[in-house]
């Protein structure tokens, strides 16, 4: 607690609240950000911190049991970004089951974990774009 009773924010707090100012362009840190960054630049920035909020994201819904569909990898590519010195990739995967399409992702992968064409990995429907999937590992834990 602080002097006046006010809770303090841990670092961890304050770092994502600072990193949610940057993705959105708003607040001090956003502002500045874009400005010295310029616009390709700060779309880039945006881009990244999308990949390891969807992260975050399949982590919970793991979580919380949601099934996983298995698919094999097409394809992959790299960006050329890192988020955390894990590379951001392009999947284009194969989902197996009634889905007979293929689906394109921009995710992060693990440095140690990174997958090749036809390696079997795992994916979680993406429950804010219906009909749209995340990548959820190959399915081995470490």
């Amino acid at each position: 607690m602080g002097i006046f009773g006010k809770r303090r924010r841990s670092r961890e707090e304050r770092a994502a609240e600072i990193a949610g100012q940057v993705a959105e362009g708003k607040g001090f840190y956003g502002r500045a950000t874009r400005a010295f960054l310029g616009s390709e630049d700060f779309a880039k920035v945006q881009q990244s911190i999308g990949a390891y909020n969807s992260g975050v994201n399949v982590q919970q819904l793991l979580a919380m049991g949601v099934p996983t569909i298995p698919a094999v990898v097409v394809s992959i590519g790299d960006t050329g970004r890192l988020v955390n010195f894990d590379p951001v990739v392009d999947l284009v995967v194969q989902p197996s089951g009634p889905a007979t399409g293929t689906v394109a992702l921009r995710t992060v992968v693990s440095k140690l974990r990174i997958p090749r064409t036809g390696d079997q990995v795992l994916l979680i429907a993406d429950p804010a774009r219906p009909g749209g999937y995340l990548y959820a590992g190959d399915g081995v834990t470490p």
